[in-house]
């Protein structure tokens, strides 16, 4: 097949339906032009194909180019008009909703649901043998909360029937409606032990739309997670988006299948850390959720969970041995607008003031976040809404990290006895594979990262929440082009990458954090910049901030000499060479160790905000 020299890709979100131009030009592909427009999937439209011709139509009017012939997308491209294909993601309607449930809810409850969230899903609840509730509590848990499908798995094959087969009878009393297509069976799909596997089409095979797939966890020591991530991203188009208002005609016009938003956004993710052999952490934190993608390679048995390959398709199988890791989390709760009030709930009062550098009543700053949760809409329009917000953002994106790091981890209960009695009474055992030591490119997205009204802002909120150790790259997505190119990568995975170079990430610099403590004002290291000017050298003291120039796409050597007990990169007090990379914001020094400590004096502790703020012209204190 040729390669495309004019895409057409959408997103249809809950809200906005965006559209983008991508064209094949001399120096590659790059994207054009955007439109965006109002999402129509409810009332009064209830057509999400209306949003999608608008915001193609405002690409239209941008471009000059002719897309559309009425309601038909004109391919493939001649003479100057129509595209060569159309893809799009969509996370309308709120997109995939799941429940999932395993036997054992610390191993195959915690492997259903890094295949569900690695899938594109909101995990809405997982059900286990032992978590606790009684049988009518979670007969009733699934009747309330109708999901858009059930993944169901538990046991090792050849190992425990009964308790799966119990799983499946929760589900058949329940007998839930999914939101969409009221006269539609609920899509179940069985990853379980295989021996289960008539017992369970026995008892769920009349009541729901079955599919049986091979099993999440054939033996303890492995995930197999990438087919039962086939059979979820099928169904979500055959049952979820099928039945959704005007998607049988949306997927009629696609060149490919539609993906789940968050599917797509880590599709893209995980092409740039195999492409460049790098780790990768990202977040996208909206109004509602935030989400963390990571992509790590790991030497961990049995957990490696291979990027798509070059044809687009997920593999089959996980094999044993080293490879990279796939994670993604879904923070449900956490977000900057609708879900505001949840994380000061979660975070506590006390966590989002001592980001504040002035002294604000304690009910007064309840009260403007409250105002945020029941106008969503509004944006700050002074410096101290400004910096509330930004507050609350860095709360918001470290409780997500938290979460992330307890689902991110290595496979529990491998070395412990194997009866079911000892398994139920195991601890979490596993070991987190985020390692920010070894992280090579941070990512944000979301509109307080996004569109902060300087780019300082939003390293200084990642470089705060996420508190990266080492080198490490600090980037943002410019206009949440992401998704976009995630489904694109299924398609042209060169394309994808390409374009989210070039026009998608801006690079804002790197940070550069030896890891341990100190006393305030100590040397924590000492540090020399090659430039091209001549070397740049001085001290880094606990406790303090620095930035220094280096231009967007400017390279430098640069070494690091951490005092004793400090960590750079290549082990505690040893000396560490690396290359860093400039950006719009420049290279940031910190000196605060990890994890951060403030003053319990508020006078201290704002001054030292004032401090570190200042030392990057976060708020106008500098140019």
């Amino acid at each position: 097949m040729d390669r495309p020299d004019v895409i057409i890709a959408t997103d249809c979100g809950s809200t906005t339906t965006k559209a983008i131009l991508i064209e094949r030009l001399d120096e590659g592909y790059r994207q054009t032009f955007r439109g965006e427009a109002p999402t129509t999937v409810e009332a009064p439209f209830e057509d999400v194909t209306r949003g999608v011709l608008n915001a193609i139509q405002e690409v239209e009017e941008l471009s000059g180019r002719r897309i559309l012939d009425g309601e038909r997308i004109i391919t493939p491209a001649a003479d100057g008009h129509g595209v060569d294909i159309y893809i799009s993601t969509s996370s309308a309607g709120g997109g995939l909703q799941m429940m999932v449930a395993g036997v054992v809810q610390t191993m195959t409850g915690e492997s259903a649901q890094r295949c569900a969230l690695g899938a594109g899903a909101i995990v809405m609840d997982v059900l286990a043998s032992n978590d606790g509730r009684q049988p009518h509590e979670k007969i009733e848990r699934i009747r309330h909360l109708r999901p858009d499908m059930v993944l169901l798995s538990g046991g090792t094959d050849g190992g425990t029937v009964s308790h799966v087969v119990e799983l499946a009878e929760y589900v058949a009393a329940a007998d839930p409606r999914p939101r969409f297509g009221a006269g539609f069976e609920l899509p179940v799909i069985f990853a379980g032990n295989r021996d289960a596997g008539p017992e369970v089409e026995r008892v769920l095979g009349e009541r729901t739309a079955l599919h049986v797939t091979e099993n999440l966890r054939p033996v303890l020591e492995r995930e197999n997670l990438g087919p039962a991530r086939h059979v979820i991203h099928d169904l979500f188009l055959e049952h979820v988006m099928a039945q959704a208002p005007g998607y049988s005609k949306l997927i009629s016009w696609t060149a490919a299948p539609i993906m789940p938003t968050p599917a797509a956004v880590g599709r893209i993710m995980q092409a740039i850390a195999r492409r460049k052999g790098i780790d990768v952490l990202g977040v996208d934190i909206g109004g509602a959720t935030t989400d963390v993608f990571s992509v790590f390679h790991t030497a961990a048995e049995g957990q490696a969970d291979p990027a798509p390959g070059e044809d687009g398709t997920d593999d089959a199988g996980a094999p044993e041995g080293p490879g990279t890791v796939f994670n993604r989390t879904v923070s449900a709760n956490l977000g900057m607008s609708y879900s505001i009030s949840n994380v000061l709930a979660e975070a506590s009062l006390e966590n989002v003031v001592r980001w504040i550098p002035f002294d604000i009543d304690e009910a007064d700053l309840r009260d403007r976040i409250k105002n945020k949760m029941i106008r969503p809409t509004t944006i700050p329009h002074m410096l101290e809404e400004l910096q509330i917000e930004h507050a609350v953002a860095r709360e918001a994106l470290r409780l997500a990290l938290v979460q992330h790091r307890e689902l991110a981890v290595g496979l529990k209960g491998v070395q412990s006895e194997r009866t079911l009695s000892d398994v139920f009474d195991q601890e979490a055992t596993g070991e987190s594979l985020v390692d920010m030591m070894v992280l090579d490119l941070l990512v944000g997205s979301g509109g307080v990262l996004s569109h902060a009204p300087r780019r300082a802002q939003t390293a200084a909120m990642l470089v705060d929440a996420f508190q990266p150790e080492g080198v490490t790259q600090l980037a943002v997505d410019s206009i949440f082009m992401m998704p976009h190119l995630g489904v694109l990568a299924s398609v042209d995975e060169q394309a994808a990458t390409d374009v989210f170079e070039r026009d998608c990430i801006i690079y804002l610099g790197t940070c550069v954090a030896p890891s341990g403590d100190g006393k305030s004002g100590e040397v924590c290291a000492t540090y020399e910049l090659h430039l091209a000017d001549g070397p740049v050298g001085g001290e880094l003291r606990c406790g303090e901030l620095r930035l220094l120039p280096l231009a967007d796409g400017e390279e430098a050597e640069m070494t690091i000499s951490p005092g004793r007990g400090r960590d750079a990169g290549s082990g505690p007090g040893q000396e560490h060479r690396a290359l860093v990379r400039g950006g719009v914001v420049g290279l940031v020094l910190d000196g605060r160790g990890r994890p951060l400590s403030f003053p319990e004096e508020d006078g201290e502790r704002r001054a030292r905000i004032g401090d570190w703020s200042g030392a990057l012209g976060l708020y106008g204190e500098t140019d």
